[in-house]
């Protein structure tokens, strides 16, 4: 009935609780069994199997009686309903037109005003002016703007019912072929998505992180030489080269080693991917699909070289499936997940699915994580207490180690996790999320008919003095404990939130507090430059430019 449900089963039998998380809506489904407690993916929120009542706090699942049947599972939800969004017809609500917001030209409307790169600079300086909910004009369309983090989570936790992604989404990234789970939507979406929280579970990092090590340890030689040499580096390329070979190993179980085999091509095909994906879904008109420029020709090329690639990947996993069919029952990566896998009907995933969602582990996996650790780097070249403080947890959890030897020593660096948090709060990688209504809905006082576009800044709410005591100021330290004034975590969004939560957070985090422990372990950082010829650069992602740093070897 279009409602999702989290079934158990336990030492009393079955249980079915509702499926979202009170939290924040994340999927309990996407959960885990902790002995007799139900543990949410998200904020690692805990909840008894028996009764679904949390464990330290006072919320409570609601259950469904439920029994075993002729094989098959029966649950009664009775009246059970989503968060119903009121109606639009109610009175009193405003239209979109009501909105304030920039004024536009005929037909234009405010395209003209806007610059890609500085997308959510601009977008963020009209919500200063106009307020938490204002509309802007694309085209003849109108785009609702959201800053008010109530009305922000509203959206977040209504997908994929009543919000979705932008209608043009899917159909630009599958002729750039990488539709996959982030573009996917319906039951499309639920499938490709259990596959790939499988593959980015805790419980398979756990067994990951001896190859993560290593990769760290690539990386570690890699500075040290670079240190050695005194010349210095353009970071965001070395912390790319990591993340992609360590998506490529988790996700396809193959060893690109860019760190140390110098191997650039799949790392400067990636790179054109992202940008032509922010000129195509703000594009007025597809010109793309009926004259080819040199740069759209440039990105064919691009994506037909990363295609083969992707090609051989799956072709030497299948060989590998044919010689041990033990890997179709229990695969060991998502590649091989997929190639196993099946739809209701009993058919495999096609081909197209396949390499989209392939493209979109290594797209997602490289870009977002090592853009974060640029930021960090670059808020903790000005910030001396915060290196020293850093330093003095490194130096006491890993002893003389050069970086953390387990996954245990990793997770108790919750200094290096602070680093990461605070640097997402004041540069998050994804300061706009787009989407669109399913049907009529209502959010706030405004009525939204179906097919409204609506977007989400991130950024706002995580630096305003309501909810973040100095907001302007870098202090990892607001992370481990309440100082003098507001801290309002709940607004901090950097992985999203709701049914549609980034698969791979635990990663990325682990992948960043291992980065941040090899890094401030072992050298010293001096960014080249001041601060401020460092600047952002919207393109799908918010990432630095201008970002060089020289090492040295630490004393």
């Amino acid at each position: 009935m279009g409602i999702d449900l989290v079934v158990l089963r336990t030492r009393a039998g079955w249980r079915v609780f509702q499926g979202r998380c009170p939290h924040q809506g994340a999927l309990l489904g996407e959960g885990e069994l902790d002995g007799q407690t139900l543990v949410c993916r998200n904020h690692r929120w805990r909840f008894s199997d028996e009764s679904g009542e949390r464990h330290g706090g006072p919320e409570c699942l609601t259950a469904y009686p439920a029994c075993e049947s002729g094989g098959e599972i029966l649950v009664e939800v009775g009246e059970a309903l989503h968060d119903e969004p009121k109606q639009a017809g109610a009175r009193g609500l405003r239209r979109v037109s009501d909105l304030p917001g920039p004024s536009g030209l005929p037909l234009l409307g405010n395209f003209l005003q806007l610059d890609l790169a500085r997308l959510h600079a601009i977008l963020e300086g009209w919500a200063d002016r106009y307020g938490p909910l204002y509309r802007y004009r694309m085209g003849p369309r109108s785009v609702v703007v959201v800053s008010d983090p109530k009305l922000s989570q509203q959206v977040l936790r209504q997908r994929p019912e009543t919000f979705r992604r932008l209608s043009n989404v899917e159909p630009v990234f599958a002729e750039m072929g990488v539709a996959g789970v982030f573009s996917a939507e319906g039951d499309a979406w639920r499938r490709q998505r259990r596959l790939a929280m499988e593959a980015l579970s805790h419980r398979h990092l756990e067994g990951f992180y001896p190859t993560l090590r290593r990769v760290a340890e690539r990386l570690c030689r890699r500075w040290q030489r670079a240190a050695d040499a005194g010349a210095p580096i353009a970071i965001l390329d070395d912390l790319k080269r990591f993340t992609v070979d360590v998506t490529t190993l988790l996700t396809f179980g193959h060893d690109i080693d860019t760190l140390e085999q110098g191997d650039e091509v799949i790392q400067r095909r990636l790179e054109q991917v992202f940008p032509a994906f922010n000129r195509r879904l703000f594009a007025l008109l597809p010109t793309w699909r009926v004259f080819r420029s040199r740069a759209d020709r440039r990105l064919d090329r691009a994506l037909a070289e990363l295609r083969a690639w992707l090609r051989e990947l799956v072709a030497a996993a299948r060989a590998r499936s044919r010689d041990d069919p033990v890997r179709s029952e229990a695969p060991a990566n998502f590649l091989e997940a997929m190639l196993s896998a099946r739809d209701q009907a009993g058919q495999p995933f096609p081909e197209e699915a396949i390499f989209g969602n392939l493209m979109t582990m290594l797209l997602a996996g490289e870009d977002t994580t090592a853009y974060t650790l640029g930021w960090a780097v670059h808020h903790l070249c000005d910030s001396p207490a915060s290196v020293a403080a850093l330093r003095e947890e490194l130096d006491d959890v890993l002893g003389s180690a050069a970086l953390p030897a387990d996954i245990d020593a990793a997770n108790k660096l919750a200094y290096a996790g602070a680093v990461a948090n605070e640097a997402m709060r004041l540069r998050p990688v994804a300061p706009l999320l787009f989407l669109e209504t399913n049907v009529e809905t209502v959010l706030g006082d405004v009525a939204l008919p179906a097919r409204a576009q609506v977007a989400i800044l991130t950024r706002p709410p995580a630096r305003d003095a309501s909810n973040f005591a100095e907001p302007a100021v870098f202090l990892p330290k607001r992370w481990l404990a309440a100082g003098a004034g507001p801290h309002e975590p709940s607004v901090h969004i950097p992985f999203g939130t709701g049914p549609r939560l980034c698969p791979g957070r635990t990663l990325a985090l682990l992948e960043m507090k291992l980065v941040l422990a090899t890094l401030y372990k072992n050298f010293d950082v001096r960014r080249e430059g001041d601060a401020d010829a460092v600047r952002e650069s919207f393109a799908f992602t918010m990432h630095p430019v201008g970002l060089s740093v020289r090492l040295g070897r630490r004393a």
